[in-house]
């Protein structure tokens, strides 16, 4: 039960134009650099041990979960505003013919990076004769 108004605050106007809670928390940038491509994301509030990153089916999978605190220690608390959020959020990333094996990745102060080299590419092209 919320006894506080939504909008009781002034500064609760502001976020009810820009929800941010709703919208995906995982921004990143992208760039390519000495034909390696580099993924820079925002996860705040996260640890190492809440992402995982795998390659499935050609694309990159970067999953964040932050699971909610105990529920018995939730029921002693009378919260007058929650705005941190709890779940799981992920990004995909289709890598196309790029290095698998060769994926790096490094976490530090909420920013999660991962490199993606490119592969070599290899001349596969055949003359056919004519007969």
């Amino acid at each position: 039960m919320n006894l506080i108004p939504r909008n009781f605050y002034l500064d609760d106007f502001f976020d009810s134009l820009t929800d941010t809670r709703r919208n995906n928390n995982m921004k990143c940038d992208i760039y390519e650099k000495n034909g390696v491509y580099h993924i820079e994301m925002d996860v705040p509030g996260f640890s190492k041990e809440d992402i995982n990153i795998e390659v499935k089916d050609g694309n990159l999978v970067i999953q964040a979960e932050k699971k909610n605190e105990v529920e018995e220690e939730n029921e002693s608390k009378n919260y007058i505003r929650r705005e941190r959020s709890y779940g799981k959020y992920e990004r995909s990333f289709y890598l196309g013919d790029l290095d698998q094996d060769k994926i790096d990745a490094e976490f530090k102060n909420g920013i999660l990076k991962i490199s993606v080299p490119k592969k070599e590419q290899i001349e596969n092209k055949k003359v056919i004769e004519i007969k």
